[in-house]
Parts: structure tokens; sequence; C-alpha cells
């Protein structure tokens, strides 16, 4: 009776079903692990490193063999990898009935995970074991972060990680094999499969890693040094359209992720738009000359006070009867004078030198969370809204818009469209950025802009100008100060506080770099120039020097101010 037993179940075994049999105990060994691609790199425009993939591990249990030992192996894991010691419990035991594979910790720094499983083994306990798995590392901590972002467990966070996260990703591959009863080895000779991963490609920044860490520097020393709320600063190069730093303070590091503030998380040079104040002066001058209704050397009469239909317009001092020149009016900073010389403006006139100097519109770069500003049509604006736009008021600007309109003054009159990733690359969006697609058009003619450099030079003059503190030593630079008023969501009203700013570009008759400071609600000094201004010069100055500009040697300009 029990050789005939043994009979029947050897004919079904062999003969009857062994397909099914065979597939059911091979289901019950196999083991399936997902083999995650490199992440591409994120480097500058010299190849540098600002976010990378190092070899990292993959913590993974396979709970037919350490079920048994859980709470012990729970407690080493939660000590030496800082993980949840009841969801480590759980996972170790399995969360299905007949688990073979379960993820305990993701993206370990490799040494960490390999020391974590000698001290396993040399307990004795099994079921526990490692896999390659790529850790993002950001060589630079924090600089570039507001633009780098970070990536989490499982999935981009912020930045160029997100924006670019098909591009950087690649495709993940998948590995499955028969295993035998100890830690999950791979049975030798027994089916198996492997689809490759297919690695994330390099995303090129035109962004220099070493101008970019001391630009935040600066900016950083500034907004503590005056007690603002934040700050943002913009190299650029004026004949390319290039980004070659973008700073924001406060910022983060992306390798601390646990003490990034959410608001940090980003970049405020573009994210966050304000009113630009007094800089935009020279884009209402230089405009005014372009059309033919002025010149640098035209006399104005400027009163201490100018009655308009809906309020009165002052200038930051009190004075009397002035008699200056254009140069003079922006020299000296007049709200008054500008007014009076764009007077010879319709609003529409005036609106459309604008957009052409790009306001008003974004400048689609892809950097995320760029919001355009407003500028109103000048179908709508009214005289008194037009008199506040010449001065930089009731009109707001992202930082990035008001660095490319000064260097459209820099590279005489044309505007190329800003970029920050070089050569091309496609959002997640679909969206293709990139300094390959850069477009050049002119916004005023050459002699205009470089009228309107002649007289920012007046800004820093130890004599004539109000920003001596922003100067470079040794070389001529054209620069207008900003200190404008700050709206307030909360009551939609101008609050009392102040963005200060200060931008201009080097050599003033032979630019080759442009610079621009802003400071958010600084609390002891409330000057562009004095707040703004010397961080514009320290920049300005080793900016320079890092790409062996020399100064020009020729006389700087000699425009007067006053009549």
């Amino acid at each position: 009776m029990v050789f005939s037993f043994y009979g029947a179940r050897l004919i079904q075994v062999q003969g009857i079903d062994p397909k099914s049999l065979a597939d059911l105990a091979a289901a019950e060994g196999a083991v399936s692990v997902t083999l995650p691609a490199a992440r591409g790199d994120i480097v500058d425009r010299n190849g540098v490193k600002l976010a990378g993939s190092v070899q990292g591990k993959m913590v993974v249990a396979d709970p037919s063999l350490s079920a048994q030992d859980a709470p012990e192996i729970a407690t080493i894991l939660a000590e030496e990898l800082d993980l949840d010691y009841a969801k480590t419990l759980a996972l170790l035991r399995g969360r299905t009935e007949g688990s073979r594979f379960e993820y305990l910790a993701r993206r370990v720094p490799s040494t960490q995970a390999t020391d974590t499983l000698a001290k396993l083994d040399e307990a004795g306990y099994d079921g526990v074991f490692l896999e390659d798995e790529p850790l993002r590392d950001y060589p630079g901590g924090d600089v570039a972060a507001n633009l780098v972002g970070m990536v989490g467990t499982d999935e981009p966070l912020s930045g160029f990680e997100l924006t670019f996260d098909k591009l950087l990703s690649g495709v993940d591959g998948k590995a499955t094999w028969q295993s035998s009863s100890s830690k999950g080895v791979r049975i030798p000779l027994r089916e198996s499969t492997l689809k490759e991963p297919k690695n994330g490609q390099t995303l090129s920044l035109t962004i220099d890693q070493d101008l970019q860490w001391f630009t935040q520097n600066v900016l950083a020393q500034t907004v503590q040094q005056y007690g603002a709320e934040s700050g943002a600063a913009i190299v650029m190069d004026p004949r390319t359209g290039q980004i070659l730093a973008l700073a924001d303070a406060p910022t983060f590091d992306p390798n601390k992720p646990d003490e990034a503030r959410r608001e940090d998380m980003g970049s405020r040079a573009i994210s966050d738009v304000y009113e630009p104040g007094s800089v935009a002066k020279v884009l209402t001058a230089a405009s005014l000359i372009d059309a033919g209704k002025t010149t640098p050397r035209q006399r104005f009469k400027v009163p201490g006070q100018l009655d308009r239909q809906d309020r009165p317009i002052g200038d930051w001092w009190d004075h009397g009867t002035l008699r200056y020149t254009l140069t003079g009016i922006i020299a000296r900073s007049s709200n008054i004078g500008t007014v009076l010389a764009a007077d010879a403006f319709s609003p529409s006139e005036l609106v459309g030198y604008l957009r052409k100097f790009g306001l008003g519109k974004r400048t689609d770069i892809g950097v995320r969370g760029e919001s355009g500003g407003i500028l109103e049509s000048g179908d709508t604006m009214t005289s008194q809204t037009k008199d506040r736009v010449t001065f930089g008021q009731s009109m707001s600007v992202n930082l990035v818009q008001m660095g490319s309109a000064l260097s459209t003054i820099a590279n005489d009159g044309v505007r190329v469209s800003p970029s920050i990733v070089s050569g091309t690359a496609t959002t997640d969006e679909g969206k293709e950025v990139g300094s390959d697609l850069s477009t050049s058009e002119r916004v005023v003619s050459a002699k205009a802009a470089r009228d309107t450099a002649l007289m920012m030079e007046k800004v820093l003059d130890p004599e004539d100008g109000v920003a001596k503190v922003a100067q470079v030593q040794g070389y001529r630079v054209a620069g207008k100060t900003g200190t404008a008023q700050r709206a307030s969501e909360e009551c939609r009203c101008y609050d009392g506080s102040v963005t200060v700013s200060f931008g201009g570009f080097a050599p003033a008759d032979d630019a080759r770099l442009t610079v621009y400071v802003v400071v958010h609600d600084p609390k002891s000094v409330r000057s562009g120039g004095a707040v703004a201004g010397p961080a514009f010069s320290r920049i300005m100055g080793y900016a320079l020097k890092r790409y062996g500009i020399a100064p020009t040697g020729t006389k700087p300009s000699d425009l007067p101010i006053e009549w």
C-alpha cells in the first residue's frame, strides 16, 4: 500500500503536472530585485560636479530567514542606521505571508551599511543582506543648492533634480534569480533574468562653481550684517546672456535634508518678485534717449516736490529747486527729475520699451516656480501709474529679469535672452531650454546704451554720485542704486519696509560682466548704495580678476550733472 501511494505521486509529479509544480517550487525560491540606474550628474560650466552619485547600499531582508531573530536584528538596525524600530521589526517578519524580500533602508552610505552587516554577522543573525544602490551626493554642500535642489529617498524634491528628473534618472533595471535557503544567494545554474539599468544623462549648467560660492558668501554676509529678511544676486555675461552665478540667502545644504526649511528649497531670485526702485531709472533714460526725446546733457529744473493728480512725488532727500542735467538726475537718483524727463513718453511708449527689455514676462530659463512679475498694459495705464513706473514702483520684477535688462545696456543695447542650462536640455514638461536656444533683439541703439553707461558711471563718482562704495579699484564701473517700498500681502499696501539694490557692469566702456545684488527688508540701513553697493563691489572685483579681465585704461565719464 505504501509503495502504491508513492508510485501514484511519482506519476503525478513527473507525468501529469510537472510544469505547474516546478513553477510553484521556483516561485517559492525566487528573488526579484530592482537595479537602480545611476542618476546623471549635474555639473557647472567647467565640468565640476554639483550633484552626483556615489556608491551606496540598500539594506534588504529575507523574512523567511530574519523573522526568528527579528527583535534582536531590529534593535541593531535601529541603532546603526537610525531606523524606526517598530517598522523595521514588521518588515523583518514580512508584510505578507511567505514574503522573501523586504526593503529595510535605501541609499545608505556604503561604509555604514557594510559595518552594520558585519555586526549582524558577528552576532550570528541571518536574513539581512546588501545590494548596490547609487547614493546622491552634493560635493559643494549649499553651493548652488537653490538651483540644483535635492533628491529624497524615492523621488526628487526640488530644483533641477525635479525639473529634469526624466533626463537625470535614467531607467531602472531588474534582476530575478532562484535562491537557496541561505541569505537569498543565487543558486548556480538555475534560471535567472537580468535587465541592465540605463543610467541617466549629465545636466550641464552655465554656473561657475567658484564664482557661485563667492557670490553666495558675500550675499549671506550682507543679509546677516543688516538683519535682512533675504537677498539674491546674479552675475551674467552680457554678451551671451549666460548666468555665471545666481545666489540666494538664506539657502540650504542638500546633504542635510532634515535641516532644510521648505521656504529655502528654491530660488527666490526667480520666484520672488519685488518693485525694483531706482535701478529702473536707467531703463527709462535709455528708452528716452533711443526715442530721441532727450540727451544726457539736457537741462531740467527739479523742484523739491512735484504735485501730480493723485499724490505729490518727492525725492529721497529734501531740497529746493535744482538745476540738473539728465546725467545729474541719474547720478543723484532723483524721482522728480525722472518723471519730468519721462513726460515726453506716453504710457504705451514707456511700456513698449520696458517689455523689450524683458520686463513683465517670464524668462523661462528652466528654474522652477518663476513669476513673471507685473507690468500693466500701456493701454490701461494711468498717467499717475506711469509716473511711478518710470522710477521703478507700481511694477514688479524678478532678479533675472532685471539682471538681463541691465545686461542689455551693457551689451550696446542688444538683449540676449538669459540662460542657465549649457547647451540644451528638456524639462519633464517637455520644454527645451538652454544657451544654444538664446535669441538676440536690439532694444535701444548702441549710442543710447553707451550714453546711458556714461551717465551710470557718475553714480559711482566720488564727488558727483551717491554710491562711491560700489567702486572697483582700477576699473571704470557703470552702476545704479535702488531703494523701493515693499508691498504687503496682508494689508495690500506699502508696509514701511524696503528692498534695496545695486546693479551695474564693468568695464563701463567695454562691458564683460553684469552684477546685480538685491536685499529685502534690511533693518539697520535702508540705502541701496550703502547695503548692496559694497556687496556689488566685492563680487564684481572677484569676477573681473577670476576671468582675467583687465582695466581698459580709458578716462571715465566727464558728463556734467548740473547747469
